[in-house]
């Protein structure tokens, strides 16, 4: 069942996310706060994230680290920083 949130990334009504991709508070805030293509392109950035710094997700640190840059993306705009990348202008 989908449902419409106001997406505080995109600053506009979307659909949301089908159900809590991550756990915890603030899974919570992004299911409650985050649209469907926000969530998409953070993953995009996500997997660049880790493939560039060889993150290991076994790692606390590294799972620390990429949680507060997705945080940093959806809620506070900042880009994470990915070496060569331009974010596309809108």
């Amino acid at each position: 069942m989908s449902h419409t949130v106001f997406c505080q990334k995109l600053q506009k009504e979307a659909e949301g996310l089908r159900f809590q991709l991550y756990p915890g508070e603030v899974g919570k805030r992004i299911y409650d706060n985050i649209c469907q293509e926000a969530w998409t392109d953070w993953q995009k950035k996500q997997t660049m994230l880790i493939n560039e710094h060889k993150m290991n997700m076994m790692n606390p640190d590294d799972r620390a680290i990429l949680e507060k840059s997705m945080v940093d993306y959806l809620f506070n705009n900042i880009e994470p920083n990915i070496e060569g990348y331009v974010p596309e202008s809108k």
